[in-house]
C-alpha cells in the first residue's frame, strides 16, 4: 500500500446481528399436488393465459420440496446463521378450512430440523400470497371471514411449530396482496376492484391481529411474532404543496393503511379522507381497530427502492412509473391525480432504482414510528441478467455492489440509534418472480432451471463471507 493511502475502516455489524436469506413457498417448492396440496390463487393465475411471462408457472418452480435437505446445505457451507421461508397454506389446509394435513405440515416439520439441525434459525412466514383458491371462491380478502380463516391456520401452524421455531412473521407485504391482487390485477387473484382492495386491506390488517392472537394462544412466550411491510419511500418531485400532498397520498396507501391501525389503532384520517370516493370504509366494525393493534415483538421491513411522486398534469397520459407491473388498472385508489417518475441512476434489471439511502430513510422512519420495537430487514436484493461464465462460475459484481451499499445503509442506521436486528437477503434462489415468471433473477445462488443445478454466485459467496466474519468484505473479495 503506497503511504499516502487510507486504510479502509471494514464495516462491522453487532456481534448478534442475524444474517439471513429468505425464499417463498410458491416461488420455490414445486410439487403444486403432492401430499394433498390442491390449487392457491397463484395456481390459477399463473396458468390462466397472458398473467405471466411466458405462460411460466410454479409448478415445479427450483423443487425446493425434494431438494430441501441440499439447499439447507448450501446455506450451512455459506455461513448463513438465519431462513426465512414461508408455509403454503394449502398445503396445510387444502381448502382453506378444517383440520390440517398432516403430510403437509410433516413437510415443513422435516425442514425446521433440518435447519435446526444445521444451525440456522428459521423464520417462518404465514402467508406469502399463495390464498387457497376455495377461500378466493367465496370472496377472497375482500370478504371478512378470509380474516378468521387465516386465524384458524395459524392456530395450526403455531401448535405444530412453534416449538421449534421462535421467529414468526403473520403475513408479507399486505400491501401487495391487496392492491396488486385485487386493485391493479398485475398479481393473483387478478381482480380490478379498487373498493375491494381497500377492503382486502383491512381484512388483512384484521387478519394480522387474529393470527397474532392465535399464534400467542398456543405458543411459547418466547417467540417473536412481527408483520413483514413494504412501505414505500415516498418522495416528492418537488417540495410545492401539490406535489406533497401527493407524497401524502401515496404514504398513506403504502404505508399509513398497515402501520397505522397495527402501530396506533387507528387508519390516518387523510387516508379515510382521500379515499371517500371509492369506500365509506363501513366494514371497519367495532372492536376491529383494537384487534389489529395486537402486541407485536418486531417490526420486519422488506426495501428494494424508493418511489418519487409529483401531482399529475392533467394533459400526460404517460404511463404509470410506479414499478409494480403494467396494467390499465391503477394499484393505487383514488390517486388517478398522483404521477410516478423514474429517478435517474442505476437501476437492476427490473428497472428499479438503485438507492441505498431509501434503506436508510424507511428504517429510520420506523425507528420513530415504533419506539422500542425491534426491526429486521426481512428482504431486499435485486435482479440482474445472470449468466455462467465459460468455466460455469456465476460473477455477478453488480449484486456484490447493490448488497455492500445497503448492508452499510443498515449499519449506519444501527450507529444512528435504530434496533436492527438482522437482514434476510432477498432471495436465496433464483426462482419464480411471480408475473414475471423465470425471466427475473433475485438468487444469490444461480439455478439452472432445466437442471436444477445450483450454482452460489460471486454474491453469494461475498455474503457468506459477510455472515461468517460480521464485516462487509471488500467488494472484490470474491472474483
Amino acid at each position: 500500500m503506497p503511504e499516502s493511502a487510507t486504510p479502509v475502516t471494514p464495516v462491522t455489524f453487532p456481534p448478534a446481528f442475524l444474517w439471513g436469506a429468505a425464499t417463498s413457498a410458491y416461488q420455490i417448492e414445486g410439487a403444486v399436488r403432492e401430499d394433498g396440496r390442491t390449487p392457491s390463487i397463484w395456481d390459477t393465475f399463473s396458468h390462466t393465459p397472458g398473467k405471466t411471462a411466458g405462460g411460466d408457472n410454479g409448478d415445479i418452480a427450483v423443487d425446493h420440496y425434494h431438494r430441501y435437505r441440499d439447499d439447507v446445505a448450501l446455506m450451512k457451507d455459506l455461513g448463513l446463521g438465519a431462513y426465512r421461508f414461508s408455509v403454503s397454506w394449502t398445503r396445510v389446509q387444502p381448502t382453506g378450512r378444517g383440520p390440517a394435513v398432516q403430510r403437509g405440515l410433516d413437510f415443513y416439520r422435516r425442514l425446521v430440523d433440518e435447519l435446526l439441525a444445521a444451525g440456522i434459525k428459521p423464520a417462518l412466514t404465514l402467508y406469502h400470497w399463495d390464498l387457497p383458491q376455495e377461500l378466493e371462491d367465496a370472496g377472497g380478502w375482500p370478504e371478512r371471514d378470509t380474516a378468521h380463516r387465516f386465524a384458524e391456520y395459524a392456530q395450526i401452524v403455531g401448535e405444530a411449530l412453534g416449538d421449534r421455531v421462535e421467529q414468526w412473521i403473520t403475513l408479507n407485504e399486505p400491501w401487495c396482496a391487496a392492491f396488486l391482487g385485487y386493485a391493479s390485477g398485475v398479481h393473483a387473484p387478478g381482480r380490478t376492484d379498487p373498493a375491494a382492495a381497500l377492503r382486502a386491506a383491512h381484512h388483512l390488517n384484521l387478519a394480522h391481529g387474529l393470527g397474532t392472537a392465535a399464534l400467542r394462544s398456543v405458543m411459547p412466550a418466547r417467540n417473536s411474532v412481527a408483520i413483514s411491510l413494504n412501505t414505500s419511500v415516498v418522495r416528492p418531485l418537488s417540495q410545492n404543496p401539490a406535489d406533497l400532498a401527493a407524497a401524502q397520498k401515496i404514504d398513506d396507501l403504502s404505508g399509513g393503511i398497515f402501520h397505522g391501525p397495527i402501530l396506533h389503532g387507528a387508519y390516518p384520517q387523510s387516508l379515510l379522507e382521500a379515499t371517500a370516493s371509492v369506500t365509506d370504509w363501513s366494514y371497519v366494525q367495532d372492536g376491529d381497530l383494537g384487534q389489529i393493534r395486537q402486541p407485536i415483538d418486531a417490526i420486519c421491513l422488506n426495501y428494494y427502492t424508493p418511489t418519487v411522486v409529483s401531482a399529475a398534469d392533467a394533459d400526460s397520459r404517460a404511463p404509470r412509473a410506479d414499478g409494480h407491473g403494467a396494467s390499465d388498472h391503477s394499484p393505487w385508489p383514488a390517486a388517478d391525480d398522483v404521477a410516478f417518475h423514474q429517478p435517474p441512476g442505476e437501476r437492476t434489471e427490473m428497472g428499479w432504482s438503485v438507492d441505498p439511502t431509501g434503506l436508510h430513510e424507511l428504517i429510520m422512519r420506523y425507528n420513530r414510528e415504533a419506539p422500542g420495537l425491534p426491526l429486521y430487514i426481512s428482504e431486499n436484493g435485486a435482479a440482474y441478467d445472470d449468466k455462467p461464465g465459460a468455466d460455469g462460475s456465476v460473477h455477478d459484481p453488480d449484486r456484490v455492489a447493490y448488497l455492500n451499499g445497503h448492508l452499510t445503509a443498515v449499519r449506519q442506521a444501527i450507529a444512528d440509534g435504530a434496533d436492527v436486528r438482522g437482514y434476510y437477503l432477498w432471495s436465496l434462489l433464483d426462482n419464480f418472480e411471480w408475473a414475471y415468471g423465470y425471466e427475473k433473477r433475485f438468487g444469490a445462488v444461480y439455478v439452472d432451471y432445466a437442471t436444477q443445478q445450483r450454482t452460489p454466485k460471486s454474491s453469494a459467496l461475498w455474503y457468506g463471507r459477510a455472515a461468517r466474519t460480521g464485516a462487509l468484505p471488500p467488494l472484490d473479495a470474491v472474483e
